[in-house]
């Protein structure tokens, strides 16, 4: 269980924030003993306002001041979501006091990426109605972005790969990658002698609070107080970038999580082909799978032991409801899942003593990273690229660079795919939907290629990249990139083969099913369901899928193979221009 560390602001002389500590620990223990105890939530809360309300009385506060940063893009809904958990957690444990009806040591900026001048104006609004709840909000809109890249002048050409070259009259959906490190020429402003600064990158789709699992079903709580634990971490240690991880949806793509997502399908099905469909529904004593990675096809790249057997169905349903409507609501939620949702390996929240967790890290999770102002050196990585695992990439680097300074802590965020009015993401590039047919080679082919750049600078980091004495040569790179596809190239493939025979049994599984149920509208339309997504399987992974064949064709990787080689060759060039850009007064 996590115990509160000393206040950094509390002294010999302070004994009551001491003793609020203390009880702070042991209404903590209790909230979390045999599992969450929701009624111990409100006492938790207010013990760590109560704890602010001692620190205000002493007329001195140097905690750390944070600044959340959100890249957003035509997600207006997803956005109001984040903002409203954010909002929620300064109520509930107040960091940093409240004065002149603002939180004083919390503020946001949203990095508007969008397209659409409504959401660009919706997410304006935004900003308004926060900051006037008492959280100061800044929106960062395309317009001003524009005017910061053009204000880099004779640099502006030398940082291409960093903050891409959109023109000005189009400058959204430059993607995540560029739009962090445009965003951190606005950071850059904030930074004054003397200021106690944490900057924090988030995710719009993700919510300032943990998934935690009950008898009753999952629940989404506030119960970690996030700013008082990072503010103890970088109190306490010389940690120059910290990440944390993510419970909920998993952090990667549908791409590389179908295979195991269709064994859990079919132990579902078989599960309620065995039994009467008119029985009270019993998928709701699940036992949850803990593990790393586990909704990984290929966990074991990544050092991770692979799943070894299917993970079941906590149905959400409440009230009195049958296998047949438990069923059918599945069947219903099937297509989610190409848009990030899974239903059958959500991760939930595990407590654990907090500073104890800190750890060295390898990965950062670029939807949940805190780094001081001196982090703000490393950008996003061949951002230009928009490909997948941007953030493993930058991990790799770090690592190389800092070691035990780049560290992991048990601070996961709730991560949410979708909204739950559509089923689906409200913006995802590489995702094309139309109807019921969803393409996802976009994504797909992003990924593939990402998972090349991330493991050539995995061996190249271990070599020594991108210290200026062990910088490899141009042919060092390409027979780096050229080892690494091929492997890869393989375990695609090898995988393509074992989804179509899970699709396979799925499929004739399904049809046994047709006789299992009745013939009401209801059973058809759950069948509908299961065939709609069985057909987007084969589409996005069959013999014939547009995936497959982009990451198969010689031509293809020949033209992402120079665009690879010469990202990698050009980085340290890139750092260097963009050390200038930080230092420049």
């Amino acid at each position: 269980m996590s115990s509160p560390p000393t206040c950094p602001t509390a002294s010999p002389e302070a004994p009551s924030i001491a003793a609020q500590l203390q009880r702070i620990e042991e209404i903590g223990n209790r909230l979390w003993a045999g599992g969450f105890n929701p009624d111990r939530l409100g006492s938790y809360q207010a013990a760590f306002r109560g704890l602010e309300q001692l620190i205000a009385a002493q007329g001195h506060d140097d905690r750390h001041e944070f600044v959340i940063v959100i890249p957003v893009a035509d997600r207006p809904q997803h956005i109001r979501t984040c903002l409203d958990s954010l909002l929620e957690l300064c109520r509930a444990f107040g960091y940093g006091g409240r004065h002149d009806g603002r939180y004083t040591k919390v503020s946001v900026v949203i990095a508007d990426d969008s397209t659409a001048a409504t959401h660009v104006a919706a997410n304006r609004e935004i900003a308004r109605h926060y900051s006037a709840l008492g959280i100061s909000t800044l929106h960062l809109a395309p317009d001003e972005q524009a005017d910061l890249v053009d204000a880099l002048g004779e640099r502006k050409p030398e940082l291409v790969r960093v903050i891409g070259n959109a023109p000005r009259e189009h400058f959204g959906h430059k993607g995540q990658g560029v739009m962090r490190n445009i965003a951190a020429l606005k950071l850059k402003e904030m930074v004054a002698p003397g200021r106690r600064l944490l900057f924090w990158s988030v995710d719009s789709d993700q919510e300032f609070c943990v998934k935690v699992g009950t008898p009753e079903g999952d629940r989404d709580v506030h119960a970690v107080n996030f700013f008082h634990w990072l503010d103890a971490i970088f109190s306490r240690t010389d940690a120059l970038v910290l990440t944390g991880k993510v419970v909920g949806d998993p952090p990667v793509s549908p791409a590389v999580m179908t295979g195991n997502f269709l064994e859990d399908v079919v132990g579902f099905v078989r599960q309620v082909a065995a039994r009467d469909p008119a029985a009270p529904c019993g998928h709701h004593q699940t036992q949850p799978h803990q593990g790393e990675a586990a909704y990984h096809d290929m966990a074991d790249m990544f050092g991770f032991k692979p799943a070894d057997m299917a993970h079941g169905f906590g149905c959400p349903l409440g009230g009195k409801h049958t296998e047949a409507d438990c069923f059918a609501h599945f069947a219903g939620r099937l297509n989610r899942f190409f848009y990030g949702e899974h239903l059958t390996r959500v991760s939930r929240y595990l407590p654990d003593d907090v500073l104890r967790s800190v750890q060295p890290a390898r990965t950062v999770y670029a939807g949940n990273y805190v780094f001081r102002p001196e982090g703000l050196a490393y950008f996003i990585p061949f951002a230009s690229l928009r490909l997948r695992m941007s953030g493993p990439m930058l991990g790799r680097i770090i690592r190389s660079e800092i070691g035990p300074r780049f560290v992991s802590a048990n601070l996961p965020m709730l991560h949410k795919r979708t909204v739950n009015a559509i089923g689906q993401s409200e913006f995802r590039p590489g995702i094309h939907t139309e109807a019921e047919i969803i393409d996802m080679s976009g994504e797909f082919e992003r990924q593939f290629y990402g998972d090349v750049m991330l493991f050539a600078i995995e061996r190249l980091t271990g070599d020594g990249f991108p210290q200026r004495h062990r910088r490899p040569t141009r042919a060092d790179i390409g027979a780096t990139l050229d080892a690494v596809r091929a492997d890869l190239l393989g375990k695609y493939n090898a995988r393509q083969r074992t989804i179509l025979d899970k699709l396979a049994m799925l499929e004739a599984l399904v049809r046994d099913a047709g006789s299992w149920w009745n013939r009401s509208a209801e059973h058809a339309a759950a069948l509908g369901d299961f065939a709609s997504f069985a057909a987007n399987i084969g589409r996005n992974f069959g013999v014939d899928s547009t995936g497959h064949a982009r990451i198969n064709a010689r031509d293809g990787w020949q033209r992402w193979r120079a665009d690879l080689l010469e990202a990698i060759a050009r980085y340290p060039a890139d750092r260097q221009a963009w050390e200038h850009v930080l230092c420049a007064a």
